[in-house]
């Protein structure tokens, strides 16, 4: 049965989606934190929007009435979100935000504050959360969203406090059939595009939608089988280290530059008279924004760079997946992560392996951790495409 109203967009999650609405329409069902996990494209944010809306909604999340219709789109007056634009979430942006939890609602049912990408938060941030969930003002709800319950993702003591809905990956079939119904993508594309995201919807709306999206995953699947010489790895890194560039480029472009005007316009630079005045107190606000900005396009990048290994990660993967069915000589029935490249998965397990598939994939492994800790991505790349080089 397909979801109607704010839960439409939730993802074949139906148990999710049957757990939230009974918290909405059932006092005794509700509590003040919740904790959205799930893998990467599952769809927690969406759910956690879509469960602030019934929220507020005095139809349970219709879906058509002012208070769904602002919550979807960002403006509720009370409901707040903290979006990491950089690295991580600071203590500042959590305190700021969730300091009005405490208030009365203005309009509607809950004051409630989302945090996405809860797993950003700093230290000082989760313990600035951690006080909220500890001493909760009776019409706050939080919620936190965060890829598992893994200590790493959020700390035992904020999830021993937090109902836990975790997701799932939805089915190819479900984001095949959203794609068709709300982007109005063609069938044959949209299923194409939604095993090619292995179930990733916001990657595979890209996909469908955005045909340099399909080059790009294109250009990093032709990656494995190119690597026959050290010239050609390198030349494979300076590939993948250029595509993130250009992607995080296109970025300050469109967002960087109208906001760094927006903010000097704010501030009257330019202005004669007593703007001058009010412009040179502004230096401090403008060298907060360029420290803002740098960190949102070092994150581009490195999400850009990501997606890119996971997807080679993913190819090595289905290598390991056929060069073990053959030498079972038993029939593939696990699923390929890149159906449309079979043929190259037969090939790279014929070249190296099982166990070569699992060295590639421990390289790819350790050349995402190396990224997170701030080795420069050229060096990381280049190591890790030598890595991936192929036998003679």
């Amino acid at each position: 049965m397909t979801a109607t109203g704010v839960w439409a967009d939730v993802v074949g999650q139906p148990a999710v989606v049957a757990e939230l609405q009974a918290a909405v329409a059932s006092p005794s069902a509700m509590t003040h934190a919740w904790l959205f996990t799930g893998p990467p494209g599952s769809g927690r944010s969406v759910a956690a929007r879509a469960f602030a809306a019934a929220l507020q909604c005095p139809n349970g999340g219709d879906g058509t009435c002012h208070e769904c219709r602002t919550v979807l789109a960002g403006s509720h007056a009370d409901v707040h979100r903290i979006v990491p634009e950089g690295l991580s979430i600071s203590a500042a942006e959590v305190r700021a935000i969730v300091g009005t939890a405490a208030r009365a609602p203005s309009r509607g049912r809950w004051q409630i504050v989302l945090v996405e990408d809860a797993d950003r938060m700093t230290e000082a941030a989760s313990n600035a959360v951690l006080k909220t969930l500890e001493e909760p003002p009776a019409r706050a709800v939080i919620l936190l969203c965060a890829p598992s319950l893994h200590p790493d993702d959020v700390s035992v003591t904020i999830r021993s406090r937090c109902r836990v809905v975790p997701l799932r990956t939805p089915t190819i079939e479900a984001v095949t059939e959203v794609l068709v119904r709300r982007d109005g993508v063609d069938p044959a594309l949209a299923s194409w595009a939604a095993a090619a995201a292995a179930g990733h919807v916001g990657r595979a709306r890209h996909l469908a939608r955005d045909e340099s999206a399909r080059l790009a995953r294109k250009a990093v699947l032709d990656i494995p089988l190119s690597l026959v010489s050290l010239a050609a790895c390198l030349n494979a890194a300076d590939d993948l280290v250029g595509t993130a560039k250009e992607e995080t480029d296109k970025a300050v472009s469109e967002v960087d530059v109208p906001e760094t005007e927006a903010v000097k316009a704010s501030l009257g630079m330019g202005a004669r008279g007593p703007g001058v005045a009010a412009a040179s107190r502004g230096a401090g606000q403008l060298k907060e924004l360029e420290k803002r900005q740098k960190s949102r396009a070092t994150r581009i990048g490195r999400d850009s760079l990501d997606r890119a290994l996971v997807d080679l990660a993913a190819m090595y993967r289905d290598a390991l997946v056929v060069s073990s069915a053959t030498a079972a000589s038993a029939e593939l029935t696990v699923p390929l992560a890149h159906p449309d490249r079979r043929a190259d998965a037969v090939e790279l397990a014929r070249r190296i392996g099982a166990d070569g598939a699992l060295r590639r994939i421990d390289a790819v492994l350790a050349a995402r951790t190396a990224l997170e800790q701030n080795v420069k991505p050229q060096i990381a790349v280049e190591a890790l495409t030598v890595a991936l080089r192929l036998p003679s």
